[in-house]
């Protein structure tokens, strides 16, 4: 079960609230979770007392990221076994959500794992839980300061690749905080180059159909007195062309073996032009979004969202009169074509930053290096 509270959109941090925080209040423990579907114009949070409250918070992107997706389930996990539910069903129930974030199933495994060993171990239902929260805790911690790293990584990348300095970066989606347990993955780099007084502009894509870009990356950059401008995505290939665009950062949600990324729809295009136009694609995901079970980017699932979320349009305290709770903007009945994501071939990629390191070439051989270095990435 989930309720809500409301809060005011002002704050001195990148948001003025955790965007996930446990708490144990008296009447038992709870996930709190910022809604980002009600940013920016208002901070509201969302109190999930089960695993279904927050299977649904991810489904609505409520809740939503790559990174933050694991730390979620691995909390959802805990909150199972700490309010004794069934933690199995739950666990699966979670790392179904979303299916093409990989780090969704890795977090969720990662807390059920530890629950499993303890109750093995001790026969202790009570221990059993507090392994799985110590779990979610460490990967929280670990997800911080991976971003730390990754961003640090980055900003050297973008140094030797860009020596003149005054970076423009184009970035797609939203990767920063609201991801993360930190500062996030593409958005950190962006965020590390502002303040080492590097980044001259940073170009935001909106990110139809949901408007990542508008209301999430906006509100970040925003909120750290960065210079960004917001542009429809289909303005891209425009500013390419007019020299304006130095190096694009976006995120993962999946990298396949073979170096292939799946990240929000709209990326591969801007991969195409980039390579077009000889300006550097970099992928800036931990090291747990690599899906080494996937040989390719053909064998990532990629998830098709409902079709109001494209012929409708959803604005808060706005009257709505479409099925999805929107306000519609094709004719009824219209079919819409929605998918979540799409997928990057690895050729298209200049080069993948992960808190280990940088990749590139993007190549198999090279991206399967770097993971055999990280012990994140083996958890089954």
């Amino acid at each position: 079960m989930a309720d809500q509270d409301a809060h005011s959109g002002e704050g001195t941090r990148p948001t003025g609230m955790p965007v996930l925080r446990w708490e144990e209040p008296p009447e038992g423990p709870v996930l709190v979770l910022l809604d980002q579907t009600r940013l920016p114009t208002e901070e509201v949070e969302l109190v999930c007392t089960d695993a279904a409250a927050l299977v649904e918070a991810i489904r609505s992107l409520a809740v939503r990221g790559a990174p933050l997706l694991g730390i979620a389930g691995a909390y959802g996990v805990a909150l199972a076994a700490v309010r004794g539910f069934e933690v199995e069903e739950a666990a699966a129930a979670l790392a179904g959500a979303r299916p093409t974030a990989v780090n969704l199933a890795v977090g969720v495994r990662r807390a059920q794992a530890a629950h499993r060993e303890a109750l093995a171990r001790t026969g202790d239902t009570r221990q059993a839980a507090a392994a799985a929260l110590t779990a979610a805790r460490a990967l929280h911690r670990e997800d911080a300061e991976a971003s730390a790293r990754m961003a640090a990584h980055g900003l050297a990348l973008l140094d030797e690749l860009l020596p003149a300095g005054g970076h423009r970066v184009l970035t797609h989606c939203n990767t920063g905080s609201l991801v993360s347990g930190g500062e996030g993955t593409a958005f950190a780099v962006a965020l590390a180059a502002h303040r080492a007084g590097r980044l001259r502009r940073l170009w935001v894509d909106e990110t139809r159909p949901l408007l990542q870009g508008a209301r999430l990356t906006a509100y970040e950059a925003a909120r750290n007195d960065m210079a960004y401008t917001l542009l429809t995505d289909n303005a891209a290939g425009s500013l390419f062309a007019a020299g304006e665009v130095d190096a694009v950062l976006v995120g993962a949600d999946r990298i396949a073996a073979d170096g292939s990324v799946a990240n929000k729809v709209g990326s591969y295009p801007l991969a195409v032009l980039a390579r077009y136009h000889h300006v550097p694609f970099i992928v800036v995901a931990p090291v747990t979004t690599v899906d080494r079970d996937t040989p390719d980017g053909a064998s990532i699932e990629v998830e098709q969202r409902p079709g109001y979320e494209v012929t409708e349009v959803t604005a808060p305290q706005v009257p709505v009169a479409g099925t999805g709770g929107g306000i519609p903007v094709a004719p009824l009945g219209t079919q819409a074509y929605n998918p979540a994501f799409d997928v990057t071939p690895p050729e298209l990629v200049t080069a993948i930053v992960t808190e280990e390191g940088v990749v590139s070439p993007v190549t198999a051989e090279v991206l399967a290096e770097l993971c055999a270095r990280s012990p994140q990435v083996t958890i089954s």
